[in-house]
């Protein structure tokens, strides 16, 4: 491939959530298998609000590990534990293996409070790791600003503080108005942010059910994409063309941009994904792996 895509190598990651089940475990484990294809620099799993996934985030941490031979991501949020816990948490993984953790402060269940002697936000959460032990600490930044934020500008100088912490990249809340997430970043620099800032890319798989969680963390649907997934509800073949021309598109107009990193969250859907990499230029097998 020729162009500003030959010259400096694209890397992604592949964001993955924990099964309910062990037959969905199973099913995840093939998943994983082909995602690995692309070669990505890490995976990451995420953890259910209040840590109600914990065990299962666990489980599909190692899984991935086993199966893949790649960093793991666990991801950590302040909700539901006390700083003790989290920090005898944090020991836990460290000793296990893990060295990479996406610090969250996560979202409180409606009517709950940060435990008292919990860590108050995700910069006090970094901090504290990295008095744990030497972990590459990942944050979250919203370029369309974070619901709870009073302003654009606190929301920055928050990510600052989580950067300044210890963190050593920030990942992006999913934003389909590309010249939105290039606006940021231009943002983060200006005010001496110089830590990556590493696109979220979200494949569309459902439509309206993509409308439903957007309303409730801040990220805007634009109207032309009403439009292009209009009537594709029972046409999931299409749907899913569309998604991935959609962000492959964006990935590469990124890239044009000088972006070369991209943490895809993959629904545990691996098609769509593995499309958005061979857009890239990545080496992403496409043919489905039989089950054993």
């Amino acid at each position: 491939m020729g162009g500003p895509l030959a010259e400096h190598p694209i890397a992604v990651s592949f964001e993955l959530f924990p099964p309910k089940t062990e037959r969905g475990i199973d099913n995840l484990a093939h998943t994983v298998t082909r995602l690995a294809s692309a070669g990505p620099k890490y995976f990451s799993v995420t953890y259910g609000a209040g840590g109600t996934t914990r065990d299962r985030t666990a489980h599909v941490v190692e899984m991935v590990r086993r199966r893949t031979g790649l960093p793991v991501a666990h991801h950590l949020t302040c909700v539901g534990a006390s700083r003790a816990e989290l920090d005898a948490q944090a020991e836990r993984l460290w000793e296990s293996g893990v060295r990479k953790i996406v610090a969250l402060r996560g979202d409180l269940p409606e009517g709950q409070v940060l435990a008292a002697d919990g860590y108050r936000d995700a910069a006090e959460l970094v901090a504290g790791l990295r008095q744990v032990a030497d972990f590459d600490i990942a944050v979250a930044a919203y370029p369309e600003v974070h619901p709870e934020a009073a302003s654009a500008q606190s929301d920055l100088d928050h990510l600052k503080r989580k950067l300044d912490a210890g963190a050593s990249r920030a990942i992006t809340q999913y934003v389909f108005d590309t010249d939105t997430i290039l606006r940021f970043i231009d943002r983060a620099r200006a005010a001496g942010i110089e830590a990556p800032i590493v696109p979220g890319i979200m494949p569309v798989a459902n439509f309206a059910s993509l409308k439903r969680f957007s309303e409730g963390c801040g990220a805007s649907i634009p109207d032309w994409m009403e439009t292009m997934f209009d009537g594709l509800d029972d046409a999931p073949d299409i749907r899913a063309m569309v998604a991935a021309s959609l962000a492959g598109e964006q990935c590469r107009r990124l890239a044009a941009e000088g972006v070369r990193d991209f943490h895809i969250y993959t629904l545990n859907k691996p098609d769509v994904s593995l499309a958005i990499c061979r857009a890239l230029g990545l080496p992403a097998r496409i043919s489905a792996e039989r089950a054993a």
